[in-house]
């Protein structure tokens, strides 16, 4: 199923090192496998990187959050669909995501969904 959905994500693990570009980079490529526009904030070790601006949010179908710490702005995400994951759930088992987005995308906005 191909979604015609913006989204926007962050990624950040404990460490701020693997785990945070791994799952940035998977994120990326299975949104634009399948015909999806996403930008991937991180928040790593050398803080956070490709920061998300407030256009880019409010214009956005919907956020997912990959992450094993509390993020930097959760805030700036309070009326958008959010789709939440750990980042060890979400490589393990990404597919849920997708599941969760194709659910989601049924919604107006200010749907919260913790995996």
């Amino acid at each position: 199923m191909t979604l015609q959905l913006s989204i926007v994500a962050v990624t950040a693990c404990v460490s701020g090192v693997a785990h945070t570009y791994m799952a940035a980079e998977k994120i990326e490529k299975m949104c634009t496998a399948k015909g999806m526009k996403i930008r991937v904030e991180t928040q790593g070790a050398l803080g956070i990187e490709n920061k998300l601006s407030d256009d880019e949010i409010k214009s956005s179908n919907l956020a997912i959050i990959i992450a094993d710490i509390n993020i930097e702005g959760m805030e700036r995400f309070d009326n958008c669909n959010v789709i939440k994951i750990s980042t060890r759930l979400f490589l393990q088992s990404p597919e849920k995501v997708m599941k969760a987005i194709e659910d989601i995308s049924l919604f107006s906005k200010g749907v919260k969904i913790h995996l």
